[in-house]
């Protein structure tokens, strides 16, 4: 009776593996890639259309969108790589983001501009500067479509992980522990020693400056209060308006044997907390 669940586990966690390989991706993203290009040519035209009495299946258009797809792909990859292993391994954000998705209709750019002046001059023909205008415009578009499609649910799940399973490597003399975001209350300096605060109120004190901390962690979950403290914003207990503009704030968790300072927000933090906290 015990060997069920544990075949169930087993193709539950081969089925989990299949979905998240990189093999998976490349599948899904060809399948979009496939299907993309279908519709772009069937809507490139009227007699295009299925239900047309002189319908015929757009054979050389959807074969150069499927190369033109592969080679945008290609460019689209390379650049997530970079940018996964550069910027979004730390944080994902609109900034990164947008930044990700610009450099790569640029490196688009620079490639359709000699391809499509050395297609022309191989057929003979000249080419115009509208024309090249409008064919690049037309697949900037059609680029930012394929790419948004193929990298949202990659850019989601490396969201999601940067916040929920993140986490950072504590040096404390000869030791080294490691703890999730979520795992961490907050960060504070007593006696010029930095202190990790963990939500259950034990603390580690660390080889790190609160500036190096707030370099390296992610400043959608933390938020520098002051000179000296960092919380977790799942650690914010309760908000309390004072005097001058001013917040004083209360975290969840208590800490033994440790004065945590009273944690106010000056009336200058006041709005960029807020907006961080919502």
């Amino acid at each position: 009776m015990s060997s069920k669940p544990g075949k169930k586990h087993v193709v539950k966690k081969l089925r989990h593996s299949f979905i998240e390989s990189p093999t998976w991706r490349l599948l899904k993203k060809g399948l979009l890639f496939t299907i993309f290009s279908l519709i772009v040519n069937h809507l490139a035209s009227p007699e295009s259309f299925p239900d047309g009495g002189s319908y015929r299946f757009p054979l050389e258009g959807f074969l150069f969108t499927i190369v033109l797809c592969i080679l945008i792909g290609i460019i689209a990859e390379l650049n997530f790589k970079h940018y996964k292993k550069t910027y979004f391994s730390k944080k994902v954000e609109i900034v990164s983001i947008s930044r990700y998705m610009a450099s790569t209709l640029a490196y688009i750019t620079i490639l359709y501009i000699p391809i499509n002046i050395i297609i022309n001059m191989l057929a003979g023909g000249n080419t115009e500067f509208y024309y090249l205008l409008i064919g690049l415009l037309i697949t900037l578009l059609l680029s930012f479509i394929l790419i948004g499609l193929a990298y949202a649910q990659d850019v989601y799940y490396l969201y999601k992980l940067s916040i929920k399973d993140a986490e950072i490597t504590i040096e404390s003399g000869a030791k080294t522990t490691k703890l999730t975001y979520e795992n961490i209350a907050c960060f504070y300096i007593e006696n010029k020693i930095v202190y990790t605060v963990q939500n259950n109120g034990t603390t580690i004190n660390t080889d790190f400056t609160l500036n190096e901390l707030e370099e390296k962690i992610n400043d959608q979950l933390f938020f520098r209060v002051n000179r000296k403290m960092i919380i977790h914003k799942d650690a914010v207990d309760q908000i309390e308006k004072i005097e001058n503009g001013k917040l004083r704030i209360r975290l969840k968790t208590t800490v033994e044997n440790h004065a945590i300072p009273e944690i106010t927000i000056s009336r200058y933090k006041r709005k960029a907390f807020m907006n961080w906290f919502q």
